[in-house]
């Protein structure tokens, strides 16, 4: 299961990591700037209200001698334009609340979306450049969430989290600073119900954390199944697995639900434990207060502004304790980002470049590959046996798991070359190294001279038309498939490839014809279709060298006919490499390479492999056993129908 990195939320603050966070706000330093100016202001005006009802208690309403306010210069001797004078700056203190609060919103919700668009962009280049062999080891539905919901937890964090704490931290000090200053014993009875407070929130932290936890991991192993069965949708009806499949769903379904019951109920506790805690200080104030009111060591104005502030006083707690979450899932989620950012582009064009100029040779010289090795230590001799049942000649434990084993040949310029083998033998993984996909362990290949570790990457995949076995279309149009955003291919250029792959005339039956919508995965298409737009995309693309990876495995006769048509025409002026099954697509090759268990075993024309009576010709066997061979057998195997070496 591929969900157990969400299980770790992590902690709520990290200060590694929220150093190399806010290095993203440096490019809009002065939005943050003013957002934080607005919070200071707005968190004044909220701050001021309760003192203003103080002044206009204390000075008109129930008039105590002796009492003092800083505005007593500019507000007027008679009640009630003094009280109307305090109104209009209340009212006043609204606007400019709702003012600066406007300017903290647009400024920090304007700052996470640049963030989010940065970081998007970071991480998509970064997974642009990641080899190959990453996205063996990497799913799919982690890397997407990576991109989704983990950047939208750091814009939820930047925009809400750290804003709503900057704000509730303002607030908590102004009127813990106005209280005490204003009555002290007061304030301490006021603040008597904290330790209870803080008591209840540690208690719904625990919880709702750990709800919190079982959420993402209810929600990733949703996105999992999802993703799975959706692509798997036809295997599943034609097994009749619906039923099974839903069950599964459901408890996964159920553990999703009973954990955000969970948090509910935490969320449903606490909240209300809190307003009785802090009706409880409120009701202390009214007693403790109101003698001394009474008594006269206090005024009516302090009482009245105490009840207002205790009120406000708890609001930014509970408020704080919600944030905690917020920034405790940004923490884990900029840990996964930052981890994926920071893993290593294995394969770079080197500083200094050299450029292949020529028409296409290529060398494979003394070519040693393996995707992975077998750690020393483990000595299991039972894995390393069965690895090398599959081709690839496993030796023993702590030596690399050898998918290529000194593979030497040439490619004349303008030559195409087949190369034939059982699965497992190392073609693909031929072509996925001259394309750099991986890098070779030992050995070199050389295009027209310069090995490929010393070129560009750009301009080295540049040369190279590639047909894929598996077609893969995007969406767009099929003219937009075949240019693929290449600005210099022209619509004539598309038509042009279309005509030479025998494309052209379905596509022109088409009500689009080369705008054509082509719905996602080419789904409106047929197999052949989509193979023929990939040979018409090869094409379009003017390479020196055009590789054709089990091209026409596929696809059914009538296309391989129409393929093999067009291939002649293709390969014309090219160096040119075909992997096939199919025998009959590459009798016409200059030379086949014949692999075997991730060697080269035999090399030659068609003619002569027939005449060698070797693995060549076995396959051959295979494929036409039912017709007569009249090519003259010389010494050699006898006849067999296996295909085993």
């Amino acid at each position: 299961m591929a969900s157990h990195e969400e299980e770790v939320l992590g902690k709520a603050y990290d200060s590694r990591l929220m150093k190399r966070l806010l290095k993203y706000l440096r490019p809009y330093k002065w939005q943050v700037a003013m957002a934080l100016a607005a919070i200071v202001m707005k968190a004044g005006a909220d701050v001021l209200g309760p003192f203003l009802t103080k002044i206009a208690i204390d000075k008109y309403l129930a008039h105590a001698a002796g009492t003092h306010s800083p505005l007593d210069r500019w507000l007027s001797s008679t009640p009630l334009i003094g009280i109307a004078q305090i109104a209009a700056i209340y009212v006043g203190l609204l606007v400019f609340g709702f003012g600066f609060e406007f300017l903290q919103t647009y400024f920090m919700q304007w700052t996470g979306q640049k963030v989010m668009f940065d970081l998007r962009s970071q991480i998509f280049r970064h997974l642009q450049q990641m080899h190959i062999g990453f996205y063996d080891k990497n799913p799919v539905g982690r890397l997407v969430t990576r991109v989704t919901s983990d950047v939208d937890a750091l814009n939820e964090m930047f925009t809400a989290g750290v804003v709503s704490i900057f704000e509730d931290v303002f607030v908590l000090a102004g009127i813990l600073t106005i209280m005490l200053r204003m009555n002290w014993k007061l304030a301490l009875i006021a603040f008597s119900v904290l330790p209870l407070i803080f008591w209840a929130t540690m208690i719904f932290r625990a919880k709702v954390r750990d709800s919190y936890r079982r959420i993402r991991v209810a929600i990733a192993r949703i996105n999992s199944f999802l993703q799975e069965h959706v692509s798997g949708m036809v295997v599943l009806q034609l097994f009749n697995r619906e039923r099974r499949a839903f069950k599964q769903f459901s408890a996964t379904n159920a553990m999703h639900m009973e954990a955000f019951k969970d948090a509910i109920l935490a969320y449903a506790l606490y909240y209300p434990v809190v307003e009785i805690l802090s009706s409880i200080a409120v009701a202390s104030i009214i007693w403790f207060g109101g003698n001394d009111v009474i008594r006269g060591t206090a005024t009516l104005g302090v009482l009245v502004a105490f009840m207002q502030y205790a009120q406000r006083f708890f609001r930014p707690i509970q408020d704080l304790s919600e944030k905690y979450n917020i920034l405790q899932s940004a923490m884990a989620a900029s840990e996964r980002i930052f981890k994926l950012l920071d893993t290593p582009v294995e394969i770079t064009s080197p500083a200094l470049t050299q450029k292949a100029e020529g028409p296409g040779r290529i060398e494979f010289d003394h070519v040693w590959f393996a995707y992975r090795s077998i750690p020393a230590e483990t000595g299991d001799t039972q894995a390393a046996s069965a690895s090398a049942g599959d081709g690839s000649h496993a030796t023993n434990a702590g030596e690399p798991d050898w998918v290529l084993r000194d593979v030497s040949f040439a490619i004349a310029p303008g030559e195409t070359v087949a190369i034939v083998g059982h699965t497992g033998a190392g073609k693909t993984t031929m072509i996925s190294l001259l394309l750099r996909f991986y890098d070779v362990q030992k050995g070199a290949i050389r295009i027209d001279g310069v090995d490929i570790k010393d070129m560009d990457l750009i301009e080295l995949r540049g040369r190279f038309g590639v047909v894929l076995q598996d077609p893969f279309l995007f969406t767009g149009t099929i003219g937009g498939n075949i240019r693929l955003g290449t600005e210099w291919i022209k619509d004539k250029d598309v038509e042009r490839a279309a005509e030479e792959v025998n494309l052209a005339d379905f596509v022109r039956t088409l009500p689009g014809s080369f705008n054509e919508e082509v719905q996602e995965r080419g789904s409106t298409l047929s197999t052949g279709q989509k193979q023929l737009i990939s040979f018409a995309r090869a094409l379009a693309h003017e390479p020196k060298i055009l590789v054709l990876d089990e091209a026409t495995s596929s696809v059914d006769t009538e296309t391989e006919f129409r393929v093999r048509d067009a291939l002649g025409r293709m390969v014309e002026g090219r160096t040119s490499l075909i992997i096939a099954h199919r025998l009959s697509t590459i009798q016409r090759a200059d030379k086949i390479i014949v692999m075997h268990k991730g060697q080269l075993r035999e090399m030659g024309t068609h003619q002569q492999l027939l005449a060698n009576r070797g693995i060549y010709w076995k396959l051959y066997q295979l494929q036409y056993k039912d017709q007569e061979i009249t090519v003259p057998a010389i010494a050699g195997p006898e006849l067999t129908t296996s295909a085993d070496d």
